[in-house]
């Protein structure tokens, strides 16, 4: 019975693993950083716009998976065939420019939420930055998909 329940939950989260770990995208230091600060200074104020962000998530993400499982291109082909190189350009800068910004921001919550236990910063950024890149150069994604996910992750692929 017990090994029925196990298997069954292991095949809910692979069957939910690439979904779980792209709605859990902004649940990282600087998101978590940000939550807190916006919390403490406005409470339950904006807590009405969970719904509505939700929904527009979750239709965004399925727009973008339907373009590329019918299509089989990236979004940035396909923005480069409708508007042209020059718009293209421009977003995919855009998008450097906001990854850059969300890389500085989790820095920043690593740096303030180890600085909570006395860690200072110039000691918490670097370690964090160095097991970041252990992760990305080392790592495969079923690697860092199994440290992300826990135990459900180690289970067999079929």
């Amino acid at each position: 019975m017990l090994k029925r329940i196990r298997r069954q939950i292991a095949i809910f989260f692979a069957v939910i693993g690439p979904g779980f770990i792209t709605a859990m995208v902004d649940n990282d230091a600087g998101g978590i950083f940000t939550y807190s600060q916006a919390g403490a200074k406005y409470g339950y104020l904006a807590l009405w716009t969970l719904a509505p962000i939700a929904l527009l998530l979750v239709i965004t993400q399925e727009m973008n998976a339907r373009m590329g499982a019918v299509t089989g291109k990236g979004l940035s082909d396909l923005i480069r065939e409708e508007f042209g190189l020059r718009v293209t350009f421009l977003v995919m800068t855009l998008l450097v420019l906001t990854n850059f910004t969300n890389v500085m921001a989790n820095f920043a919550g690593v740096a303030g939420s180890l600085e909570l236990f006395s860690v200072p910063r110039w000691v918490s950024v670097p370690i964090a930055a160095a097991l970041v890149w252990v992760l990305v150069v080392k790592g495969t994604y079923h690697s860092v998909e199994k440290i992300f996910l826990g135990p459900a992750s180690f289970t067999s692929r079929t």
